[in-house]
């Protein structure tokens, strides 16, 4: 399948795709990639670059670090692809990566993502002293889920959501650390499985009020322009967002809200995408979308591109 004969979706990941080197050889050979690194670590305030280049596994993890340098990775392969990738129909980027998405349209000036996405990710952290967290949860329904989840609330008496709606087949659930954990019982003896997730806190829930609040002061003072290219499909409906306001309003909610993944990518499908572009660090959007999408009819393809010279995979 030829990504020419093809509508594009672009897809940005989020945390979880971080991995050693990252965005290295990339930005050795393009003085663009390398500017973002530079950016990045202005804003941050933290030695990106050894961190990921040089670092080990828990220091790659720590959002402060994370947030920032994960989206000037995405976004350096978006300036260093984004001539050849034609007839995109959309943008989307789960979580952290809708930042990414909504800098690749247009709508939101690289340096503020930039900046946004490492004061997120300071928040966050600063968020995590409490008993907040988050597990994956497989083989179950979504409607047995919601039931482990208000069962798991009634027995506790502790707040518990469903954080991420993955894919038919992966939701992840969030809330203080009780309710997770009476959760992730109630699930094994449902046949299913929940796997912890090594986050420093319940994010996508309303354990997240006070440091969405904050970022909310930053994203308001920033603003966002009507897009340039082609719409982002936002993470707390699901839907495409062309007006910079709506779409600032979505934004301002999105910590605290739910990633409606499923419904992203049943959108952009429904618009017309048939080769979804994964630009980042391993393949996770790409799994998912193969999970997503596998029952939508018609031909359709993933594709992950971690470095330019990947873009050839658009073609086979």
């Amino acid at each position: 399948m030829s990504a020419t004969e093809n509508r594009l979706a672009v897809l940005f990941p989020g945390q979880g795709s971080q991995e050693k080197g990252m965005g290295r050889a990339l930005a050795e050979t393009s003085a663009d990639a390398a500017e973002l690194w530079l950016l990045a670590e202005k804003a941050s305030g933290l030695p990106l670059r050894e961190i990921y280049w040089e670092g080990d596994e828990a220091a790659m993890a720590d959002t402060r670090a994370l947030q920032p340098a994960m989206t000037a990775v995405t976004l350096g392969l978006w300036l260093a692809l984004r001539d050849t990738l034609s007839g995109v129909v959309g943008f989307a980027g789960h979580s952290l990566g809708e930042y990414a998405a909504l800098a690749a349209s247009g709508m939101l000036e690289v340096p503020a993502a930039l900046s946004l996405t490492s004061l997120r990710g300071r928040l966050m952290a600063e968020a995590a002293g409490g008993d907040g967290k988050m597990a994956a949860v497989l083989k179950l329904s979504l409607e047995a889920i919601e039931d482990v989840v208000a069962t798991a609330q009634n027995e506790t008496g502790k707040l518990l959501v469903i954080a991420n709606y993955n894919s038919p087949g992966q939701y992840v659930i969030s809330g203080e650390a009780e309710a997770v954990a009476a959760a992730a019982e109630l699930a094994k003896a449902r046949k299913g499985r929940a796997i912890p997730l090594a986050v420093s806190g319940a994010f996508h829930s309303p354990l997240m009020a006070a440091p969405a609040k904050e970022l909310e002061k930053a994203l308001r003072k920033a603003g966002l322009r009507a897009h340039t290219t082609a719409p982002v499909f936002c993470n707390v409906t699901g839907a495409a967002e062309t007006d910079p306001d709506k779409t600032l309003e979505l934004l301002c909610r999105q910590m605290t809200s739910q990633v409606r993944w499923i419904d992203t990518m049943a959108a952009l499908h429904a618009a017309g995408a048939r080769t979804f572009v994964e630009l980042g660090p391993k393949n996770v959007l790409t799994k998912l979308a193969s999970a997503n999408l596998k029952d939508a009819g018609g031909e359709y393809a993933a594709v992950s591109v971690n470095d330019p010279a990947g873009a050839a995979a658009l073609e086979a």
